[in-house]
Order: structure tokens, then C-alpha cells, then sequence
């Protein structure tokens, strides 16, 4: 049985120092370190979000590492969408972006195929890792060769931590090196056209917890921070 939980929330920055001074700006905090990756080109900060209703949750500043050359085969995008002229030119505009979220899974390949049955292409399971402080953090994430995220983002990306045929139950988790932040993450919706297909999609990963509702596309991340409550929206990006 496929029980996803929310991992963490994906906001694409133009920079990372854009998405830092962003974060001090609208959640009132500093984000903690992040690392890089190799594969995609891509480099991150990163702060925890737990909270009762998603107790294993962070959150990610992502953006592209200037001069790097992700190790992906050519002519593969990166992951959430981050090649997209589109999403780069609204960050671009209007500034560091709520995209996507991922979802943890106890067996990322059985909740790929439970997707397949829905006729849902979440793409290849793809092992991954960073460096950290404390050792090379290692899982394996589902990416699409074209990068796409899907339903406007609100159909999660998928994540199992630790290495092919590691325990689960044993695998590291970047929220074990985190401190609490001060910012929880209290409520996600999903909002789209289509919203069956999506409940159908989310059941079939064993995810709760995440509203679905028809609308306009929209990812909605309610959060408590130091500013006080603050909503971040995708709005169909």
C-alpha cells in the first residue's frame, strides 16, 4: 500500500541570494544551508516546515547554479519545471515562485506504477545525491525527461530517501539535521479544472492531508511565520 506524505515545498528563485533576501522579506526568516546538485545544475537552501499535520516537512529555495553544467544527458530538462521559458520569465518578473511540492514514499517505484495506472507518466525514477556536513545524502526522485511538473504543479513529485534497497525506515532525511525554524506549514490546497482526476491521483499514492477543489490552477501553501500567517500561491504557474 502507497502511503505519500507531503516531503517538502519547491520555490524557485532566480538566485539563490534573490531567494534568501526573499524569504528574510515575506517569512521573516533566515534559510538554513542547503547544498548542490550535480545531476541537475541546480543549488538550494533549505528550512524545516514541520508541523502536526505534515510532521516531516521542509521547505526548499531552489534555483539554477550559475555556470554549471548539470551531468543529466543531454537534451533532458531538469526537475519542476526549471528549463520552462515561462516559469523563468515569471520569476524573472515578479520574484522567487511557489511551484510544486514533492512526496515522501516507502517504494517510489510501486507509486510510480500506481500512477501509470491512472494513466498518469510521472517519469523515471532517477538516484540522486548531495553532499552535506554530515555525510552524502542520497535518495531517488521521479523526473521526466522533458522536466514537466504536471497539473500545474499539484501533482507532487515523488521521493524515496536513502539508496536502492535501503531501509526506509533507516534512510536519512534531510529534516534530521534541521532545527525548528519558527515558520510551520499548516494547510495545502490543491485547486484545479480537473480536480477527480487529481483526487484520483493523489489516492492512488496514499496521499491525505493536501485539499483538492476545482478552480483555476493553484497551489496554495498556508504557512505560520514569524510575519504571521502568510499564503504563498503558484497561481498556475
Amino acid at each position: 500500500m502507497n502511503m505519500a506524505q507531503v516531503d517538502h515545498l519547491v520555490v524557485v528563485a532566480a538566485s539563490l541570494d534573490q531567494g534568501v533576501k526573499w524569504c528574510e522579506a515575506t517569512l521573516g526568516i533566515t534559510p538554513g544551508p542547503g547544498g548542490e546538485h550535480p545531476l541537475m545544475g541546480t543549488h538550494n537552501r533549505l528550512f524545516s516546515v514541520a508541523s502536526a499535520a505534515f510532521p516531516r516537512a521542509y521547505f526548499e529555495i531552489i534555483a539554477i547554479q550559475p555556470g554549471v553544467t548539470p551531468a543529466r544527458a543531454a537534451g533532458k530538462q531538469r526537475w519542476f519545471d526549471m528549463d520552462d521559458a515561462m516559469l523563468q520569465s515569471r520569476v524573472a518578473s515578479e520574484g522567487p515562485q511557489l511551484v510544486h511540492f514533492v512526496a515522501s514514499v516507502p517504494g517510489v517505484v510501486s507509486a510510480v506504477k500506481a500512477l501509470a495506472a491512472q494513466g498518469l507518466d510521472r517519469g523515471a525514477v532517477v538516484p540522486a545525491s548531495r553532499q552535506t556536513a554530515g555525510g552524502l545524502l542520497s535518495w531517488r526522485i521521479t523526473v521526466r525527461d522533458d522536466g514537466q511538473r504536471l497539473f500545474y504543479g499539484t501533482l507532487p513529485t515523488l521521493i524515496q530517501w536513502g539508496e536502492a534497497g535501503e531501509d526506509p525506515a533507516q534512510a536519512t532525511h534531510p529534516l534530521d539535521a534541521m532545527p525548528a525554524s519558527g515558520v510551520t506549514l499548516e494547510a495545502l490546497q490543491a485547486r484545479h479544472p480537473r480536480p477527480e482526476k487529481l483526487q484520483a491521483a493523489y489516492a492512488a499514492i496514499g496521499l491525505a492531508g493536501v485539499d483538492v477543489s476545482p478552480g483555476t490552477p493553484d497551489l496554495i501553501a498556508t504557512l505560520h511565520t514569524p510575519r504571521g500567517r502568510v499564503q504563498l500561491e503558484s497561481k498556475g504557474i
